[in-house]
């Protein structure tokens, strides 16, 4: 078989995603430790790439990318592609929310039932040999209203998950009709609607202009009081300053973040390091490091994901 170029990957990705794009005539280079700038140097050779978040595919790159033809993002986020550049270039999109949507929604019912049940602060006061079940008296989410903002492949599998739970849940997707058809007990509601009646709120947003810092004082001022909010998205869709003044006043009673507005620990502004500093030390506070999408199922689903749209030239959707 004729070659037809070489691809680089760029992140850890399952072995079968080599040798799937191997078996497609490419010439595949697999380098998980590569940088930013030694990408830009190389990039030129390169007929296609395959990215997590740490490469911002930006103009500047693409500009040098004069042999590339497709670009392969590991998971969904896409707010690091300058797509509308891309797309001028003739470069396809290609990324794999259905790979780890699952291990998403899965982590974030985690999340809500360690902070519900008290399960974090349980499990380290036993280990310490304290027994106090008074004290970690905790609350069912039978009976309660969630309420999930976008339903895209994340909303809709968090919404299969918790469909046995006997809650009532609200749905909103602004870019969607009839998004909830197929889900007998999900109603879709406008935003108003989920923020006076859930008592749990999860968001399964990409980064966009409009959703950027969309959860702030204002947001979380409008919801019901004694809220629990969910983040597994992006980590600039809440404004964490916001977040942290109203679990202190109590109007937020939870929340459970896996992801940050900066999540880089060693390169904190001094207001963001206070900031979190407050919150990771509050109980009603369950973290994570952005790995809701870290499974080892998810691996090899994004490769599965990626090889089917590459091989049958599958554009993006960016509302995915």
């Amino acid at each position: 078989m004729a070659k037809r170029g070489k691809v680089i990957i760029t992140d850890k990705a399952h072995p079968k995603l080599k040798t799937g794009l191997e078996s497609m005539g490419y010439e595949v280079h697999n380098n998980p430790d590569l940088s930013l700038s030694e990408l830009h140097e190389i990039i030129p050779a390169y007929a296609g790439v395959i990215i997590n978040s740490k490469m911002i595919t930006d103009k500047s790159l693409l500009d040098k990318a004069t042999q590339l033809q497709f670009i392969g993002r590991l998971g969904s986020g896409l707010e690091i592609i300058d797509l509308e550049y891309a797309a001028s270039l003739g470069i396809q999109v290609y990324n794999s929310p259905e790979g780890n949507c699952h291990a998403v929604a899965e982590h974030a019912m985690g999340m809500l039932l360690m902070l519900m049940n008290k399960l974090h602060e349980a499990n380290a006061q036993v280990k310490q040999f304290l027994w106090q079940r008074e004290q970690n008296r905790g609350m069912e989410l039978s009976g309660r209203t969630v309420g999930i903002i976008g339903f895209g492949h994340t909303g809709s599998a968090l919404a299969e998950k918790i469909a046995g739970w006997n809650v009532k849940v609200l749905a909103y997707d602004k870019y969607k009709d009839q998004y909830t058809d197929g889900y007998a007990h999900v109603s879709e509601a406008s935003p108003e609607k989920i923020q006076a009646e859930a008592d749990i709120i999860s968001f399964h947003l990409p980064l966009t202009d409009e959703t950027k810092a969309l959860v702030d004082a204002e947001y979380l001022q409008a919801c019901k009081p004694g809220v629990i909010i969910v983040n597994t998205s992006r980590g600039q869709v809440i404004r964490l300053k916001d977040l942290l003044f109203q679990l202190q006043v109590k109007h937020v009673g939870g929340a459970c973040l896996d992801v940050f507005e900066n999540e880089k620990m060693d390169q904190l502004s001094l207001e963001q390091k206070v900031v979190l500093t407050k919150l990771f030390q509050l109980d009603q506070v369950v973290v994570s490091p952005h790995v809701a999408g870290w499974t080892q199922e998810s691996l090899i689903k994004i490769a599965d994901s990626l090889l089917s749209k590459i091989k049958n030239h599958e554009g993006l959707n960016p509302r995915d």
